[in-house]
């Protein structure tokens, strides 16, 4: 995935967090950068119900094909 903002002062993270949170209708405050907050690789921990985060990937998995 790539991001507009720029990578200073954590904007990119930041933006990544509120996309992901968008994406799987989720509130920001759900989703934390557990790793690479330097790096081009992230590890997200996403919190909420495993059956509607499993559907919500589901629904962009098919949205990419």
């Amino acid at each position: 995935m790539k991001l507009a903002a720029a990578p200073a002062d954590g904007a990119a993270n930041a933006a990544l967090v509120r996309l992901v949170a968008a994406a799987l209708g989720v509130a920001r405050r759900d989703v934390t950068l557990a790793s690479g907050a330097a790096s081009r690789l992230k590890r997200l921990h996403i919190s909420g119900d495993p059956a509607q985060l499993a559907g919500a990937l589901d629904h962009i998995a098919k949205d990419r094909t």
